[in-house]
């Protein structure tokens, strides 16, 4: 397996590291990354159910960056770790148009949500969602959650109102929680325009899909049903 992996250019790198960037406010936790077949598949967790008790939906946002074809790994590493080394490839750059190779951090094996893998292939379109709607939906969730927990609350309850709002179905997107919508806006992938975000099924996984980048959400399995 590889150790490092080679982004095309400086423009690469600094399109990665701002999107871990936004993700490390979102969950400074882990980063999967998975090389394959020329194409680097960086997964962050937005949302994950903490437990078999836990209704909350799984909610993923994915950027992919190319590469060479023969790097090939799939890794789990802290956020804060590859920021780091990011920044420090960003510091040493000379030259903007040349391949940056950027070394792994140590793995971590106990990021339950990283277990779970979104199928590659097998997605059927279905109507398109416009980029104003998701950014709504996200912006009135963040007003509703800080409404609801005042400071010092537990975090108990404050997983329990995260779960609540963020797991509640759009209106009109029956299959698509709120959560994908904070995910959306929080990572970035939503332009400044009313911009079409395509929307993409397969079993129990949902794909909204902008410019910018992928967010993918997971059922309950209680409201798996068509």
């Amino acid at each position: 397996m590889s150790t490092a992996f080679t982004l095309q250019d400086s423009l690469a790198l600094d399109d990665l590291t701002t999107y871990l960037s936004r993700a490390g406010r979102v969950d400074d936790g882990s980063v999967r990354l998975i090389a394959a077949s020329g194409v680097l598949a960086v997964y962050v967790a937005v949302f994950y159910p903490s437990g078999l008790l836990d209704e909350s939906p799984t909610v993923l946002g994915l950027r992919t960056f190319r590469l060479s074809e023969d790097e090939t790994f799939d890794a789990v590493v802290p956020v804060g770790s590859l920021l780091q080394r990011l920044t420090n490839r960003k510091i040493e750059v000379t030259d903007v148009a040349a391949p940056v190779t950027v070394t792994l951090p140590m793995q971590v094996h106990t990021v339950s949500w990283a277990a779970i893998s979104p199928p590659r292939g097998g997605w059927t379109p279905l109507e398109p969602t416009s980029g104003t709607v998701l950014d709504a939906v996200g912006r009135a969730g963040i007003d509703e959650v800080a409404t609801a927990i005042p400071t010092g609350t537990g975090e108990q309850i404050v997983h329990r109102v995260r779960s609540e709002v963020w797991g509640r179905p759009i209106v009109g997107l029956e299959h698509v929680p709120a959560g994908a919508g904070f995910a959306a806006l929080s990572l970035g992938f939503l332009g400044a325009g009313d911009e079409s975000v395509q929307i993409f099924e397969t079993g129990p996984w949902t794909r909204l899909t902008t410019r910018r980048g992928h967010v993918l959400a997971k059922r309950r399995a209680w409201s798996i049903a068509h």
